[in-house]
């Protein structure tokens, strides 16, 4: 049976959410949400880098609600849990990278309530947070007995991230330090992260301290730095370090870690990616540790990256390829936990 999937923005993530559905041989497009006027009325095909799909882009939210769907791949900037109830109620599974990857003893009940009166199913999934901060570990963590550790971490040069405003007003590259000190981005980010580490926390059975622990560390630009927000002069910040951890007796037991650097150059301190250039890791330790290294996640070159950047469509792959176990769940929030294994599709002339 083929699955009618309405895409929910067209940014980044969503052009590739749209690319992927359109060759997934077990999903139809029917609808899209845009947020801008001059995106509303044009056809999603040439929005997404695809021929005409005969699929017109709105932003007319009722009548999406309104439309028979099995689901919605939901990537806005920021979630709207409100509107994800609503489309919830009216019997459509959501799968989404914003958030709800673990919810654990947070209050979800308005949501769960939406998924009971739709008979719907929420699965939160990206890529970090997400598959690397969740997924894999708990996969790779069953080769180790006697675990003591688990980390991920991203390593990753902005400059291939093609959404300035986000850049600029986010995550507050080429701002001061004393502004970039007062970034949203570790209680944002923290949202998703923490719940990740909540997931591997209860799996694993650690029984941790109390909150995660937090840090922020800069470095500015000692020289005049090309980004795709302009030039960062020297002073203003161009590599961020995020880290968030659980500790058991005051002793780090879940790490989860974000590098991200305007390039490798003129940086004080003079941080760098290492030999392995950027990458995601995942590292278990116990007996015996394991570590897993990820590569092709992010783009050769930065005009590569801002032509089309991997992080992001393994970001919308994952949400996508999710899409038919979710709409095979039982209702209500549903974490990796809860799923089978997600598995990707054969190309298109390959498959079956």
């Amino acid at each position: 049976m083929t699955l009618r999937v309405i895409q929910w923005a067209t940014g980044g993530v969503g052009q590739a959410a749209v690319q992927d559905i359109h060759a997934h041989p077990d999903m139809e497009l029917v609808g899209c949400w845009v947020h801008s006027a001059d995106k509303a009325g044009r056809d999603v095909g040439e929005l997404c880098g695809l021929e005409p799909l005969g699929i017109t882009a709105t932003n007319d939210v009722d009548a999406l609600v309104a439309m028979q769907a099995d689901c919605v791949m939901y990537s806005p900037i920021m979630a709207d849990p409100a509107l994800v109830a609503r489309l919830l109620a009216s019997g459509k599974n959501v799968v989404t990278p914003l958030n709800w990857f673990y919810p654990g003893n947070r209050d979800v009940s308005e949501l769960e309530a939406a998924c009971a009166a739709g008979g719907s199913t929420l699965h939160g999934t990206g890529i970090h947070p997400g598959g690397i901060t969740e997924r894999f570990p708990l996969m790779v963590s069953a080769l180790s007995a006697s675990i003591t550790h688990v980390r991920a971490e991203e390593f990753s040069d902005i400059r291939t991230y093609g959404a300035p405003g986000v850049v600029s007003d986010i995550m507050l590259f080429g701002k001061t330090p004393e502004e970039a000190k007062a970034s949203p981005m570790v209680g944002f980010l923290g949202q998703g992260f923490i719940q990740s580490m909540d997931m591997v926390a209860d799996e694993l059975g650690f029984k941790v301290d109390g909150d995660a622990v937090s840090t922020h560390e800069l470095a500015v630009a000692t020289a005049g730095i090309d980004s795709p927000i302009g030039i960062i002069e020297p002073g203003r910040v161009a590599a961020q370090r995020f880290t968030w951890q659980y500790t058991v007796g005051g002793k780090p037991v879940i790490t989860v870690r974000v590098n991200w650097f305007m390039g490798e150059e003129n940086l004080d301190p003079p941080w760098n990616f290492g030999p392995e250039g950027e990458r995601f890791e995942v590292e278990v330790e116990g007996d015996p540790s394991t570590h897993v290294v990820f590569h092709g996640l992010h783009p050769e070159s930065v005009a590569a990256g801002l032509e089309r950047n991997p992080g992001i469509v393994v970001t919308a792959n994952h949400g996508v390829s999710a899409i038919p176990y979710v709409c095979a769940a039982e209702p209500g929030i549903r974490t990796y936990l809860d799923l089978p294994l997600v598995a990707g599709r054969a190309a298109p002339g390959l498959g079956r």
